[in-house]
């Protein structure tokens, strides 16, 4: 049965304390922890790769569920129109934060995958392949936000 929660967090409660069986969140550093101390099991994660903060968790493709890859990304957005100069500024702002190793560490840590290649260009390809990708079931299944 699907019980709908307004967030992570009453959801991963209500599994921590056995009201229901199983929970669907984004893999954060409170829940690898409750996955390494036994608190709950990390069944599969949605990334192509497995995480390097726990690379004993498979991803939901090599535990077989053809094609489910889905990531979470972070990034940095600006209204349409910012000048180009700028946009540029914080990129290269951004790329000296993640070539720091005490920043990746954290990020790794707590289950992110930090992409030191990226760009405003590689981040806008992400977003519309994401777009792309969903769409089609948003629409089949009449998804609307509440």
């Amino acid at each position: 049965m699907h019980v709908p929660y307004r967030g992570s967090g009453p959801a991963t409660a209500d599994a921590l304390a056995g009201q229901v069986s199983m929970v669907t969140p984004a893999v954060t550093g409170p829940l690898l922890e409750f996955h390494r101390t036994g608190k709950l099991r990390i069944l599969a994660v949605t990334s192509p790769q497995r995480l390097a903060a726990a690379p004993d968790i498979p991803t939901a493709v090599e535990a077989g569920v053809a094609g489910m890859v889905s990531q979470q990304a972070i990034g940095l957005l600006a209204p349409a129109g910012t000048p180009r100069p700028i946009i540029e500024q914080i990129a290269a702002a951004s790329r000296a934060a993640l070539a720091e190793p005490a920043y990746q560490k954290m990020l790794i840590e707590t289950g992110f995958q930090p992409d030191v290649e990226s760009d405003p260009e590689k981040f806008r390809r992400l977003i519309d392949e994401d777009i792309a990708r969903w769409t089609p079931l948003v629409k089949a299944i009449g998804l609307r936000i509440d």
